[in-house]
């Protein structure tokens, strides 16, 4: 299968995101212009890679798809349209010097973005839901493949509702902050918690260092499709019985489930990533020790189960053997006797 096969709009969509990331790396180096500290162009350089390597993922997946494949094309190119309009504006507001999330702003730039966000990105969460319920559907694959794309696709549908129940949470009240004119911007809604709703700080990300961030478990849900395939490319290197790879991603897709639950609960309790209290650190330690132990059950009951067969093909083998002589007439009988009973 060759990237000819991938969904055309989807490969569109992401050479538009790879450039427009580009462009923005460009801009983070060349325009000092900031928003609350971070440079204008971040958001659009981080948007334009993530929408990029989702829809190069998704572009793949859906060539997979042996049943409702029209489907699977239609949402597709809803993805890579709305894909488009929504980052668009993304660019467009920061090229602008204004923020393009949480502004509830009057003025055009504001109410262009609001209308995208209200109409394009619906459909964005709606279309990955059912290409995850079309994967579900079918086999795209080995077993191992198909265990990971199902619980990929399953990962990013939580990762989605996390942005939206922390949201809702933590952004109730309304702010007025400057933006890169130093113009004031109302802004409800936040990435942060109470005290620190536009909280920034992590390199690269720039997620929050003072308070508990949205983003956190948002990404790592969106993004556990990614993880899975890379776990499910190096397993193929490393075993070659396709059903304890298959057990192994299940057992990685648990783990990186528990994760995700952690990095929840962790921004629910307005918490930053990097500085777990006691109780975060144990939910990771049960998470890392439930998963490698669920690893080693599996690398332990293959080899009894190998162990086992060869057990059965040597005993398959004797009484083959036994049978052969017992045609003969068996050990110490004329040849001949049996065939003249």
């Amino acid at each position: 299968m060759t990237i000819r096969t991938w969904h055309k709009p989807l490969l569109v969509n992401a050479a538009l995101m790879f450039l427009l990331a580009l462009v923005a790396a460009g801009g983070v180096l060349l325009d000092h212009r900031t928003l609350l500290g971070a440079p204008v162009w971040l958001k659009p350089l981080k948007f334009g890679v993530a929408f990029g390597a989702y829809a190069l993922t998704l572009a793949w997946v859906i060539s997979r798809l042996t049943r409702g494949r029209r489907v699977g094309w239609w949402v597709g190119t809803v993805f890579a349209v709305c894909g488009v309009l929504d980052v668009g504006v993304i660019a467009y507001a920061a090229a602008r010097g204004t923020f393009s999330h949480f502004n509830v702003g009057t003025d055009p730039v504001a109410r262009l973005v609001q209308a995208v966000f209200t109409y394009a990105v619906p459909p964005i969460l709606v279309a990955i839901l059912v290409l995850a319920v079309l994967v579900l559907m079918q086999r795209t694959g080995d077993r191992a493949l198909t265990a990971a794309l199902r619980a990929g696709l399953g990962l990013a549908v939580l990762g989605i509702i996390a942005a939206v129940a922390l949201g809702g949470r933590s952004g109730a009240v309304p702010r007025t902050v400057p933006d890169a004119q130093n113009q004031p911007t109302t802004l409800l809604g936040a990435h942060g918690g109470a005290g620190s709703p536009d909280g920034r700080g992590m390199p690269l990300t720039d997620w929050s260092t003072t308070g508990g961030d949205l983003r956190v478990p948002h990404f790592a849900g969106l993004h556990g499709i990614h993880a899975l395939l890379l776990l499910t490319w190096g397993l193929a290197l490393l075993v070659r019985s396709e059903r304890v790879r298959a057990r192994l991603v299940r057992v990685g897709a648990a783990g990186y489930a528990g994760i995700f639950t952690v990095l929840f609960w962790q921004a629910w309790r307005n918490q930053p990533l990097t500085a777990p209290d006691a109780k975060t650190l144990t939910g990771l330690a049960v998470v890392a020790g439930a998963t490698a132990l669920g690893a080693v059950l599996v690398v332990l009951t293959a080899r009894a189960e190998e162990q086992v067969g060869e057990v059965a093909q040597v005993a398959e083998a004797h009484v083959a053997v036994e049978a052969a002589q017992g045609g003969d007439g068996g050990p110490g009988c004329p040849a001949g006797v049996n065939a003249g009973l």
